[in-house]
């Protein structure tokens, strides 16, 4: 254990990079989790709360509530746009497992969802895959219908470059739910989890990358062609995973893998020896 967490310090000073963020099983209970994990419970009874109000319902400082809203990307769904309803009719009721596991490692959890950019009248749908512990991008699908197939095959994708998760996290959407999804979940052996029907805030990881995935993709009408679109949404992807600064990890995605699993292999080596 003592030459583990030596080589530990070493390479946290050779890669310019804290203790903590080299260590893929914490020492105790993330606080920061945990507190988001409190306020997804009370957004399930009050989903318009902000910041200011569920403060008050925890019966705490604001500062610290606001901050892991914005880290976990939960906001209250106030907006004019897109309206929230319920999802019916769904066959079988997966736990939200995000609200009792925390992403310790690479592969451990992703997360999916799928956005919509307007194009010529008509819309282009994106759908992603995000692996929890490093923030990256593993999986993505451009198509012109939001059918089963522009999810399963970001699925698809996110497995061809990894191993498989052990956990498989996603919203409701009729999508989500098809038979052919479902039996690709099953196949691969990942438990399925889903946020609660009715509450989007659950999957904020991918609701915060959409946000910031669109501001930095800019405006879609300078496109003239489908073919020039679609190349800007992967070049975009491209530039999350491998140069655009997490605010959370202080470093771009691929950068944050790159260092953990150097830093994993490198001391449970000397942990052998």
């Amino acid at each position: 254990m003592r030459n583990s967490t030596i080589a530990a310090k070493l390479l946290s000073q050779e890669f310019g990079i804290s203790l903590r963020s080299l260590y893929y099983h914490p020492l105790k209970p993330d606080k920061d989790w945990q507190l988001k994990c409190r306020i997804e419970e009370v957004l399930r009874e009050h989903p318009s709360y902000g910041s200011r109000r569920l403060a008050l319902h925890l019966k705490m400082n604001r500062k610290p509530v606001k901050r892991v809203m914005n880290i976990f990307g939960i906001k209250a769904y106030r907006r004019r746009g897109r309206k929230w309803k319920k999802t019916t009719n769904i066959k079988v009721i997966y736990p939200n497992l995000l609200m009792t596991t925390q992403p310790m490692y690479e592969n451990h959890i992703w997360c999916a969802d799928f956005t919509y950019i307007p194009f010529q009248g008509r819309f282009v749908y994106v759908a992603t895959v995000i692996d929890l512990f490093t923030r990256k991008i593993v999986g993505l699908s451009v198509y012109t219908t939001h059918a089963v197939q522009l999810v399963l095959s970001a699925f698809m994708n996110a497995m061809h470059d990894n191993s498989r998760p052990a956990i498989f996290h996603s919203d409701n959407g009729s999508e989500y739910n098809a038979g052919v999804y479902i039996e690709a979940m099953q196949t691969v052996g990942t438990m399925i989890s889903r946020s609660a029907p009715g509450c989007p805030w659950e999957n904020g990881y991918q609701e915060s990358f959409y946000l910031q995935f669109k501001i930095d993709f800019g405006d879609p009408s300078r496109f003239k062609t489908l073919g020039e679109l679609v190349l800007a949404i992967y070049q975009t992807i491209w530039q999350y995973n491998h140069t655009r600064i997490h605010s959370v990890l202080k470093m771009p995605p691929m950068q944050f893998a790159l260092q953990a699993s150097t830093a994993y292999n490198s001391v449970n080596k000397e942990g052998v020896q």
